[in-house]
């Protein structure tokens, strides 16, 4: 059975300064699979506009608010785990292998 876990590694915004201050503007967020041995990842990055109302300080972030961004920004949840799950799916049984050479002793 495969586990997956959503994780934003890292988040810009704009400066202190900036109105609203600590506006996130880009996320990393990464995708991972794992299921025994095997393990699949998908690494990216999402961009978000102005922020909406009530405006939730930097501090008062949570990943799990975060994460609904990205899925809201173009980031294809179900698409993404798909192609986790076919990672794993191609180590468990390889699409191709190399078999010794059938001449060689």
């Amino acid at each position: 059975m495969t586990t997956i876990t959503w994780t934003i590694e890292w988040m810009k915004t704009t400066p202190t300064t900036a109105t609203p201050p600590e506006c996130v503007i880009t996320a990393g967020w990464r995708c991972t699979g794992t299921d025994g041995q095997y393990t699949g990842t998908v690494y990216s990055t999402a961009s978000f506009g102005q922020p909406g109302d009530p405006f939730t300080p930097y501090a008062d972030l949570t990943q799990d608010q975060v994460l609904g961004w990205v899925w809201a920004n173009g980031v294809d949840k179900d698409a993404t785990e798909a192609a986790v799950a076919g990672q794993i799916e191609a180590q468990i049984n390889p699409p191709v292998i190399q078999p010794p050479l059938p001449w060689a002793a």
